[in-house]
């Protein structure tokens, strides 16, 4: 009678465990599945993110185009004048 009693006593236990198992991987399917939900929304978010940064990325390239040219410019006008400057 005692061997029953332990014995069921251990498939009680176990089954416990088995139990709590099941709940605790049932709670971090949820929790997965909730990510998963958000992934899409995300993914969105940081395409925009890319192209507002792609975008000014290029305004920056043109904007040091420009100041670039700009320096030329500047640089031809002092060249010239040294020259005139020398020359005189």
């Amino acid at each position: 009678m005692t061997d029953s009693i332990d014995q069921l006593d251990k498939l009680e236990q176990k089954l416990l465990r088995v139990v709590e198992l099941f709940k605790k991987t049932q709670a971090e399917r949820r929790a997965l599945q909730q990510e998963i939900e958000k992934l899409p929304e995300d993914y969105k978010d940081r395409l925009k993110r890319a192209d507002t940064l792609e975008r000014e990325v290029q305004a920056l390239r043109g904007e040091r185009e420009e100041v670039r040219n700009r320096i030329e410019k500047l640089l031809e006008q002092i060249e010239i004048l040294t020259k005139a400057d020398s020359a005189g």
